[in-house]
């Protein structure tokens, strides 16, 4: 597929974009460039073929699941205005 300048236009104009003139045959080749890559890659036969996280065979590093702070709720409730049931309250906004 080939895009043309009047695709150019219409994509920049739902982008918002300013493409000056002198540059839209750039966009026009490098878009169309990017457009017939993705319809090859579109075209490999895929059946049988395990899907991958990652292209190297690693496995990710995980810390322990520890707890490593302890509880200070109360103590950081001391400044709070009022709370209740160890949640901060506040006014309400929405009727």
């Amino acid at each position: 597929m080939s895009l043309s300048k009047q695709d150019i236009d219409h994509i920049a104009r739902l982008a918002r974009l300013h493409v000056p003139e002198e540059e839209k045959g750039d966009y026009v080749r490098k878009l169309s460039q990017i457009i017939e890559l993705v319809e090859q890659l579109g075209a490999v036969e895929t059946v049988g073929v395990v899907p991958m996280a990652h292209p190297l065979d690693m496995v990710q590093r995980l810390r322990p699941d520890a707890v490593t702070e302890t509880n200070q709720r109360d103590y950081l409730q001391q400044n709070a205005r009022d709370t209740e049931n160890g949640l901060y309250t506040v006014p309400k906004v929405i009727e």
